[in-house]
């Protein structure tokens, strides 16, 4: 009797079960549908580097001066060359938003125009590091062997030699203008770029896309070009926003020692130089492009984190 209560009982709760869910059915379609839309490995970088907000608000500090780096010079209408005795020395004002320097020319325009030419001396020698090390590297990753070997001796003894002293070796021998000052700040600095497209061309070299182009005749030169070289983009992009804030404070340094571009050129190296000269007397000329150069410097360093979080695939969520 028992036994009998107990399997009406089962029945009944399985019933029950039955009645509370209902079978809907299987639509194969949804279950293999994607439902997120694909995205490329840069948009995918983008989307992020816009989860950064100190990365975003780099971006937009680096815009924002490359801007007054355009404009800056001719915003206040004042030439930053002429000299107005009559108004040397002045502080900020309405007429002069950050006062005047020894011989009566606006800072603003100064700065701004400073500013400029350190950036051209910047994208300069970072577009030689790519161009030297990209090539340099490039050959020495895709033939490897003894060429391989013969070019590495070649960099080690570049490095090996302080680039201080090469700076200065160079600047002394050559004088103080925009093509030696070009010449003495990247003649070492591609080192260390070709080093890292060597490693990666060594690990790309062995790919099955790279072993089709060959098989189909392409030539070294077209496979490193086409297919190597592209491949190795997110760690050039890197380099490049870490190279140009590096030249930058370099410049400064070089033309701040009396080693860099000597008046009547001007850098922001220069007017900190000659700001620091009367900064007892005169702050603003000294404390005005000091500020300006920190935050050149500090907006692409942060920037520069920011796109090395993105781009690196491990980092990805």
């Amino acid at each position: 009797m028992k036994k009998e209560i107990d399997s009406i009982v089962q029945k009944t709760e399985e019933e029950l079960e039955k009645d509370a869910f209902t079978i809907v059915g299987i639509n194969l379609r949804e279950v293999n549908a994607v439902t997120r839309k694909p995205i490329t490995y840069w948009q995918d970088a983008w989307r992020r580097l816009k989860k950064n907000p100190v990365a975003m608000i780099s971006l937009c500090v680096i815009g924002f001066l490359i801007i007054l780096v355009l404009i800056g010079p001719i915003l206040r209408g004042y030439d930053y060359i002429s000299m107005v005795p009559a108004d040397k020395n002045l502080e900020s004002s309405a007429k002069y938003w950050w006062g005047t320097d020894s011989l009566g020319r606006d800072l603003f325009s100064r700065v701004w125009a400073g500013a400029r030419v350190s950036f051209a001396v910047a994208i300069s020698c970072t577009s030689i590091q790519i161009v030297m090390g990209c090539l340099y590297g490039g050959i020495m990753g895709y033939f490897g062997g003894w060429l391989d070997e013969l070019m590495m001796r070649g960099i080690e003894i570049l490095s090996s030699i302080p680039s201080l002293l090469l700076t200065i070796v160079i600047m002394i021998a050559l004088g103080n203008d925009m093509v030696s000052l070009l010449i003495a700040m990247s003649i070492t600095s591609w080192c260390g770029t070709a080093r890292q497209i060597r490693g990666q061309v060594m690990q790309l070299r062995e790919s099955e896309y790279i072993m089709a182009a060959e098989a189909l005749g392409a030539s070294p030169f077209w496979v490193l070009i086409r297919h190597l070289i592209p491949n190795t983009m997110g760690l050039l992009i890197l380099d490049v926003a870490t190279a140009i804030p590096g030249y930058i404070f370099q410049e400064a340094g070089l033309s701040f020692l009396g080693l860099g571009l000597q008046a009547p050129a001007i850098s922001i190296g220069l007017l900190i130089s000659a700001g620091q000269l009367v900064m007892n007397s005169h702050p603003n000329q000294l404390i005005y492009p000091a500020v300006i150069l920190i935050v050149i410097v500090l907006a692409f360093n942060l920037f520069g984190d920011g796109l090395r979080d993105a781009l690196d695939p491990k980092l990805r969520q």
